[in-house]
């Protein structure tokens, strides 16, 4: 396997970022979920105040995996980093690139002075729940995911 480089995704990044948010969301039987657009992710990612960071893995000039995150604020805890997502394009797993994007991200998030980093896992997802478990990290069955989206919030506000 050719070397792969870690970087820090630029502006140009988002559409190939785009396509493998698009090729998750397949793996994940979601492919109707992903609304964000390249564009979108240029704006939200790159203006005055941007909304996430994100590190590319590129081999022969090709992004072949991207590690997404954002800052969280915690009463308890303080700032954490938040892995929104950890995608590794399906022909280029197994080849220890994930691996390499997350000591980046973790190295990131202690160079921030986070007091930690989170991230989900489905439960399904076992090659992920494997890749994790390497770390010692603590699965929390406690909490649920809760969400709203812009339509209910709409639709709230209207009926209030």
């Amino acid at each position: 396997m050719n070397k792969i480089t870690i970087r820090t995704a630029v502006k140009e990044d988002m559409p190939a970022v785009h396509k493998l948010i698009v090729e998750l969301a397949i793996y994940e039987k979601a492919p109707n979920e992903v609304i964000v657009t390249p564009a979108q992710l240029m704006a939200d990612g790159f203006g005055d105040a941007p909304l996430f960071g994100c590190f590319v893995a590129e081999q022969e000039n090709e992004i072949v995996g991207i590690s997404l995150f954002y800052w969280r604020y915690s009463t308890w805890k303080g700032k954490r980093l938040y892995l929104e997502d950890l995608i590794v394009t399906e022909r280029m797993r197994g080849h220890g690139i994930g691996h390499v994007l997350f000591e980046h991200t973790m190295r990131h998030a202690v160079a921030e002075k986070c007091s930690g980093m989170m991230f989900q896992v489905l439960d399904w997802n076992e090659p992920a729940i494997r890749f994790y478990k390497k770390y010692n990290p603590v699965f929390d069955g406690e909490w649920l995911n809760v969400s709203l989206s812009a339509n209910d919030l709409q639709i709230l506000i209207e009926d209030s």
